[in-house]
């Protein structure tokens, strides 16, 4: 559940949509990166645990001050896709550093994730997109 630190506002609105990649060479059995992920919240469940690993998914939980998850179809229709959009507010302690607050915390511990190969679970690509979810 994302954070509750709005009563400043909230900042650095982000889009990404999450994508399988293809692995090189392609495994014989390609169902899993082809198949379309249910509809719903079932779906979103199951694209996000794909994707990401605990550690990552707490890191959206815990820095993000709104966050909204989405599928997006393919160009046949399909929802094989994983949007996020989110916003960080700002703990709004006097003389916080910018480090310690929420969309620096956020870029700090995504980049340890990232550099320990602890942020996604399966090969993604991340694409930033203008089309929020909200």
């Amino acid at each position: 559940m994302p954070n509750s630190d709005n009563a400043f506002g909230v900042f650095n609105k982000l889009t990404h949509i999450y994508e399988r990649v293809w692995p090189d060479p392609a495994p014989a059995d390609t169902t899993e990166y082809s198949q379309a992920w249910k509809e719903g919240a079932e779906g979103i469940a199951e694209a996000k645990a794909w994707h990401f690993t605990t550690e990552a998914l707490a890191v959206f939980d815990e820095c993000c001050t709104q966050l909204q998850w989405g599928l997006v179809d393919d160009a046949d229709g399909h929802p094989i896709k994983l949007k996020a959009t989110m916003t960080f507010g700002t703990k709004g302690t006097p003389g916080i550093a910018a480090a310690d607050d929420w969309a620096e915390q956020f870029k700090s511990r995504k980049a340890a994730l990232v550099g320990s190969n602890g942020f996604f679970k399966n090969p993604t690509e991340a694409t930033p997109s203008s089309d929020h979810l909200f």
